[in-house]
């Protein structure tokens, strides 16, 4: 059932009939609402092809959620829904941005160089004989000289976290060491 001709003045009428499934009352609210919603999106985004994709993803959204509105003017909603695009958006295309310019492999320092060269040494082997992870992260604290926090950054991990790895990447280095200089090897037994 359509809403007659006074109730398509009302956005509440609107939204009931698209939550029927009604495509030309859709019609009728995206000709109402598109063009104030696209100049706030562009406001706020200078890029139009995002803006464009945004106000599609908020009908898409009315279409598919139209029962959920509770009825009165759609404008304060719409834009609710047009914003939250809009971030998700934004949001997108920054994790775009820092995937494109993410160097597949991290450049080796030139400590982390003088690392490798210690190869035959005790801290190079020692090096070897902890974890990745926490080898990754002494690596860019110590050595790289990295705050928690742009280490975090770098490893994509919580700042907790790289406080944690950092302590027993310590506590295992030392055990380690100290396992070489006595003779053993990090399983117990002669080296």
């Amino acid at each position: 059932m359509r809403p007659s001709g006074g109730e398509r003045d009302d956005d509440a009428a609107l939204l009931r009939a698209v939550a029927r499934g009604d495509t030309e009352a859709l019609g009728l609210l995206y000709d109402r609402h598109a063009g104030w919603l696209h100049t706030r999106l562009t406001r706020r985004c200078t890029d139009p092809e995002t803006v464009r994709e945004v106000l599609q993803d908020t009908f898409v959204t009315v279409w598919r959620s139209a029962a959920a509105h509770r009825g009165g003017e759609a404008g304060g909603w719409l834009w609710v829904i047009a914003a939250r695009r809009l971030v998700d958006a934004q949001r997108a295309l920054a994790r775009q941005d820092r995937t494109v310019h993410q160097p597949a492999e991290p450049v080796p320092s030139a400590e982390e160089r003088v690392l490798a060269g210690l190869e035959y040494g005790d801290v190079g082997t020692a090096l070897d004989r902890i974890s990745p992870e926490l080898r990754d992260v002494l690596r860019a604290t110590v050595v790289d000289g990295l705050t928690t926090r742009e280490t975090a950054r770098l490893l994509g991990i919580p700042e907790g976290t790289v406080k944690t790895r950092a302590l027993r990447a310590r506590r295992e280095l030392r055990a380690v060491l100290g396992q070489l200089a006595a003779g053993t090897d990090a399983l117990g037994g002669t080296a």
